[in-house]
């Protein structure tokens, strides 16, 4: 299936509004990800943080949200995240919750 919402010239979306699960679930496929259950709440939670910041939120900020609600250590919790997404954290995350590509990044 194509993707028909706009993006730009690095596949990013240039509507953040655009998105949604199907599209999530299509741009994982992009990013050569086997989408699972697992993806949804890192997706929404990042989603939600962007939403309030106006930035995309830092790796310790999702390994917290992570252990916080999802009853895991720290260390677990960031395992999972980057076997999740093992091309880069921030890009693929970003990407796949239809945000807009970030300016700037820390992958700590």
């Amino acid at each position: 299936m194509s993707i028909t919402t706009q993006r730009d010239a690095e596949g990013y979306l240039t509507d953040p509004e655009a998105w949604d699960e199907t599209l999530a679930h299509q741009l994982a496929e992009e990013e050569n990800l086997a989408w699972n259950d697992e993806f949804l709440p890192i997706l929404h939670f990042m989603r939600e943080y962007w939403q309030e910041h106006q930035v995309a939120p830092d790796v310790r900020h999702v390994v917290d949200y992570l252990a916080n609600h999802h009853d895991m250590s720290k260390k677990t919790a960031k395992e999972r995240l980057f076997r999740l997404f093992p091309y880069g954290y921030v890009k693929q995350t970003c990407k796949i919750a239809g945000m807009i590509r970030p300016r700037g990044w820390s992958t700590g």
